[in-house]
């Protein structure tokens, strides 16, 4: 089972935010509902790597590094869609 939340979280990662605060695993993660539902919009890798990082590893350390890995998926995400829109509006 956690290898196919992983797999859904690599691909999906709205979807398993929603499965993440379902479960109370989120809940334990975060102390108000406001930075998960402006997680789930703006930056989900980095929200879903947060709830993780606090509920198995603390933020220190492996934690901290996950919380990264989240920002910069997230950023990876947004460039993306920059260049894209560039070459399509250049063409």
């Amino acid at each position: 089972m956690p290898c196919l939340f992983a797999i859904i979280g690599a691909f999906f990662p709205r979807i398993a935010l929603i499965f993440v605060w379902l479960s109370g695993y989120g809940a334990a993660a975060f102390e108000t509902a406001l930075f998960p539902l402006l997680g789930f919009l703006l930056m989900p890798f980095t929200t879903l790597f947060y709830a993780i990082a606090v509920n198995q590893f603390g933020l220190q350390g492996i934690g901290i590094a996950l919380v990264i890995v989240g920002v910069i998926l997230d950023m990876g995400g947004w460039g993306g869609t920059h260049t894209s829109y560039r070459t399509r509006r250049a063409a």
